[in-house]
């Protein structure tokens, strides 16, 4: 497996994101809060990390809803997944919502999302007159069918 070198300064209390498993493709990322945070009914938040990283070029930070926190507490991110480009070099914050009926609280050190390295390449738009064919054409959403 290959792996990529990225720089991280860790300003919380919180240990380092790491992978959970062997066949992990994400690390969990931590609330960096000095207090609880309760998050009402369909109330969105940015939450700190206190982690800052630095990609190389071509490569992204993905960042990523956790399944059981969504399916557990209704707590999923918004913007997902989230791009983190290689040049920023702010505070990873995450973007949560409740999608729960009810209230629930966000404590400091709470797995709050997933980040996943992933390589990016670079596209170069070519201007032309007419497209290629294709099986699908210019058929639109729900285009292909229930099967």
């Amino acid at each position: 497996m290959h792996t990529v070198k990225v720089y991280i300064v860790n300003r919380s209390s919180n240990p380092l994101p790491a992978y959970a498993t062997a066949g992990s493709a994400g690390m969990d990322l931590r609330a960096n809060l000095l207090e609880p945070l309760t998050l009402q009914p369909f109330e969105r938040t940015l939450i700190p990390t206190g982690l800052f990283i630095e990609l190389p070029n071509g490569y992204e930070a993905q960042i990523r809803p956790r399944s059981g926190m969504a399916l557990k507490q209704g707590i999923t991110c918004l913007n997902s997944p989230g791009t983190v480009d290689s040049d920023y070099r702010g505070e990873l914050k995450i973007i949560l919502i409740n999608l729960s009926n009810t209230e629930q609280v966000i404590n400091h050190g709470d797995r709050i999302a997933q980040m996943i390295i992933a390589k990016t390449e670079r596209a170069e738009l070519m201007p032309v007159q007419q497209l290629n064919d294709s099986q699908r054409g210019d058929g639109g959403f729900g285009h292909t069918g229930i099967e």
